[in-house]
């Protein structure tokens, strides 16, 4: 008996130390394996995604690894075989997550992370609560909207929650959410819409080490004792605007490592506690309101590397003790209000690599610390602009420069030239309005260079053929405008720069041809020159955004593959010679006589094309206009002829919306270069308010047409009434007939309306009175007739608005309104509340049957009713019965005009 009991014994002891090779080779429960596979199914991979890294999900198979333990992202328990971690971020998924996926059958799970992949703009769906072990959620950066699901706010057991930069998300009570989540460590929920206080409840949050809530639209008072978190090191909430607070006093032992402040509306000094944060690595304060003087006390900061308190209110000089900052990298202080001379002890930094000081009022020489310093670091000067700087520059000496920028400062350059000097790390050179008088002859010898800058100086002669030798591949940005420049080199007007993608030559003396743009530029400005010829050559630009051909003198027709560059957002070609018509098509196989321009340009925002040749009519593509981007359409100072286009202004839908606008926005195009991604502004001249007006950024909002001293004839069309968003409209020195449409009130916008030297005839709308922001009007030289309305802005015009219009009268003309002629009263616009003592107390259906009847009813109805009302309305019916009769003679020869009466 006893080897018989003995042996089961032992067999049970060996079962225990070596677990059977099936559960060991296959830890992955099977109703997980099949989740997990259900998941990978319900999406597709796009590796075109930008922020696809890597498709994890192609790896997991049944048939070839059935254990998913061992699939990439996925990790399990090892003693229990259960998912307790998936990590597909950046895996290329493209499809939406539903409240019933499988993912939630992974009841198990500790840590999850989908960030940066794209759903599709869906919701994050109700159902990630029912993850109960969950300690780490990260579901950044992957295109989900909607409101984030309150279940989340249940996963008590998160230790780190990212929803951050989705971009449409909406959290309407923060306090609410966080308020059961207290054992959070690290909580990013940047860039989603809260529009609410700042939840004081966050102070609770007493393991928080790191809180981000940028551009959360965050506002009130910041609640001082987020400072005084005993764990936080790392506090973000740049970017809310309407969010105001201060730095309280700061005690030892703080462990904050990284601050941001940017963008809000912190005010106050700077406390000289803030030494006190020994372990503060990032201090971002741009864009406040901070002022006073910078405390001495930043010097104890040894572990401080980044420090950016550019555009405060700032005063006095840097304290010297910044100097101490051994470790400090990046240091910018720009658009301050300092004073004096930069402290000399800069020079200590030994390790900054970018130094940005613009616009700071510093003055003084700094040439001879910073020559120190380049030799020993390299060194990126591309921003003291602005300053009062001075002394001379010996470029020789900055052997490792990366960049620099002087613009706007009193110096000068060392003249001597070295063969050997080559400046190898110099990859921007900026030296706008530095009263420079010829090329710096160390551009013929660099390599590498990718910008230059060299515009408002007194430049002249012709550009030499060396400038860029050594950089003909590297070089993407060449600014020389605004010189004295005549020409180039033996006439050399190939530009032989492949990688050129902005180039502006603008306002100089360059009598040649056109010079022929590299196929890769984007923008191309060689206005306010003396240019000659045609421009034909323009086509071999294929990705022109931006191009600005205006104020010069070649002739010829617009070349035709104007239509073909769909990049094409900006084209002014204004105050030239050019000569021809702007029609639809041109016949295939024979001569240029026709150019399609204005059909399939659907990107343009700006059109300039004033004070040239161009006639004939506008007329319909044979397929649809479709501007639906345009801002700015200026066809002034031409010869067009026919009826104002209406089918090109029903095509400008942009201007039929009004957007509201939290701040100043300026029109500029993103462009993608080598390195990095920049967006290019430009500026524009408009006649706005009777008087041409230079823009050098152009406001995102503005919305204008000038269509003035064209020929145009006709009725002023109602669809105008549709550019809701019109700032300026100038249709002023043509040949329009019929009234003003009252339709023109819906332009609520309207600051600016010219509709003078035409032959409109009838009255001035009193609907026109609702214009409230109309800053300038002028209808002057017509044959208009009636009372001028006596309301609103209308009592702020002079008499010049309204001159040479023999039928007007009324304020601020000589000739005054009589009862018997043309003095009715400005009836109120539909949102007024009709007083007991108006005339227009009757009933309006009453005015409707008078008007719409004929002078016959109104006549009858005028003997039955004998006070002072009565007898305005006898007046007004007769007046209403003979413009409708009237209208409708007129109905035969042109619609426009009866259809305006009626409205």
């Amino acid at each position: 008996m006893a080897p018989s009991i003995f042996f089961p014994f032992c067999s049970w002891i060996v079962f225990l130390i070596l677990p059977p090779a099936s559960f060991a080779n296959s830890l992955c429960h099977p109703d997980e394996s099949s989740a997990l596979m259900e998941f990978k199914q319900s999406f597709r991979i796009n590796r075109t995604e930008e922020s696809c890294d890597y498709p994890k999900v192609e790896s997991w198979s049944l048939a070839r690894h059935g254990d998913c333990c061992s699939w990439d992202g996925v990790r399990c328990d090892e003693a229990t075989g259960h998912v307790t971690g998936l990590d597909l971020n950046g895996s290329c998924l493209f499809g939406t997550i539903t409240s019933n996926t499988s993912l939630f059958r992974l009841l198990h799970l500790e840590s999850l992370n989908l960030a940066f992949n794209d759903f599709n703009f869906s919701s994050i769906p109700y159902g990630f609560g029912n993850l109960s072990k969950l300690h780490y959620l990260n579901l950044s950066d992957s295109k989900f909207s909607g409101k984030v699901p309150s279940d989340i706010s249940r996963l008590s057991r998160l230790i780190s929650l990212d929803l951050s930069f989705n971009g449409d998300l909406e959290m309407p009570n923060l306090g609410n959410f966080v308020e059961n989540l207290t054992m959070l460590r690290e909580l990013d929920l940047s860039s989603i819409t809260m529009s609410s206080p700042f939840p004081h409840v966050l102070a609770n949050l007493s393991s928080l080490k790191s809180l981000k809530l940028v551009e959360c639209q965050l506002h009130g008072e910041f609640p001082v004792s987020i400072f005084q978190l005993p764990n936080l090191e790392v506090l973000n909430v740049q970017d809310n605007g309407n969010l105001y607070g201060f730095i309280p006093e700061l005690h030892w032992g703080n462990p904050l490592k990284s601050l941001s402040l940017s963008g809000t509306n912190f005010s106050g000094e700077i406390p000289v506690s803030i030494g006190n944060l020994i372990f503060l690595n990032e201090l971002l304060i741009w864009e406040c309101d901070f002022s006073g003087s910078l405390p001495g006390s930043l010097g104890n900061l040894s572990e401080l590397a980044l420090t950016d308190i550019y555009e405060n209110k700032f005063q006095g000089s840097p304290p010297a003790s910044l100097g101490n900052l051994s470790k400090l990298t990046y240091l910018a202080m720009s658009m301050c209000e300092f004073q004096g001379q930069i402290p000399a002890s800069f020079a200590n930094l030994t390790r900054l690599s970018s130094l940005y000081l613009s616009s700071t009022n510093f003055s003084g020489g700094i040439w001879h610390w910073l020559a120190n310093l380049a030799k020993r670091t390299e060194l990126d000067l591309t921003d003291l602009s602005g300053n009062n700087l001075s002394g001379t520059v010996d470029l020789h000496r900055l052997e490792n420069l990366k960049g620099l920028s002087l613009d706007f400062n009193n110096i000068s350059f060392v003249g001597r030239i070295e063969m050997n000097t080559t400046l190898p790390k110099l990859s921007s050179l900026r030296l706008e309005s530095c009263n420079l008088h010829e090329f710096p002859k160390l551009l013929g010898h660099l390599n590498g260079l990718e910008s230059i800058q060299l515009s408002h100086n007194k430049i002249g002669g012709s550009i030499p053929s060396w400038m860029g030798n050594g950089s003909r591949e590297s070089l993407w940005y060449l600014d020389l405008s605004h010189n004295f420049l005549t020409g180039f080199v033996d006439n050399r007007i190939n530009l032989l720069l492949p990688n050129l993608t902005y180039l502006d030559i603008s306002s100089n003396s360059l009598k040649t041809g056109l010079p022929t743009p590299p196929p890769s530029v984007s923008y191309y400005n060689i206005s306010n020159n003396i240019l000659f010829g045609d421009i034909q050559s323009i086509c071999r630009a294929k990705s022109l955004v931006i191009l600005d051909l205006s104020i010069n003198s070649p002739n010829g027709t617009i070349p035709s593959c104007l239509k073909n560059i769909h990049s094409l957002a900006v084209l002014n070609l204004g105050k030239n010679k050019l000569d021809g018509s702007i029609p639809q098509a041109y016949p295939k196989g024979c001569a240029l006589t026709l150019i399609d321009l204005l059909s399939e340009l659907t990107n343009l925002k700006v059109i300039i094309l004033k004070s040239n040749n161009f006639h004939g009519p506008i007329k319909p593509p044979q397929s649809q206009f479709n501007f639906s981007n345009l801002h700015v359409m200026d066809l002034s100072d031409n010869s067009f002829n026919g009826e104002l286009p209406s089918k090109l202004l029903q095509s400008f839908h942009a201007m039929k919306v009004v957007a509201a606008q939290d701040r100043l926005e300026y029109m500029s195009t993103t462009e993608e270069f080598s390195r990095f991604i920049m967006p290019l502004d430009y500026g524009m001249k408009l006649t706005d308010k009777g008087t041409e007006r230079e823009y050098s950024k152009v406001p995102y909002a503005l919305m204008g047409i000038d269509l003035s001293n064209n020929k145009f004839e006709g009725c002023i069309l109602d669809p105008i009434g549709d550019l809701k968003s019109l700032l300026m409209l100038n249709l002023s020195n043509n040949v329009l007939t019929g009234p003003i449409p009252p339709s023109l009130a819906n332009l609520t916008k309207l600051e600016s309306l010219d509709l003078s030297r035409n032959k409109l005839s009838g009255e001035i709308p009193p609907q026109l009175a609702q214009l409230t922001f109309l800053a300038y009007f002028n209808v002057s030289h017509n044959q208009l007739s009636g009372p001028i309305p006596r309301e609103s802005q209308f009592n702020t015009f002079t008499i010049d608005s309204f001159a040479m219009n023999e039928g007007l009268c009324g304020s601020p003309l000589p000739k005054k309104c009589t009862m018997a002629g043309d003095n009715l009263p400005v009836p109120p616009s539909p949102q007024e509340e009709i007083g007991e003592e108006s005339p227009f107390n009757l009933d309006r259906k009453f005015v409707l049957i008078g008007a719409g009847v004929g002078f016959l009813i109104g006549a009858v109805l005028g003997n039955l009713i004998i006070d002072q009302k009565s007898r305005w309305f006898l007046h007004y019916s007769k007046r209403m019965a003979k413009r409708w009769n009237g209208s409708r003679r007129h109905r035969t020869t042109r619609s426009c005009t009866c259809d305006r009466i009626l409205m």
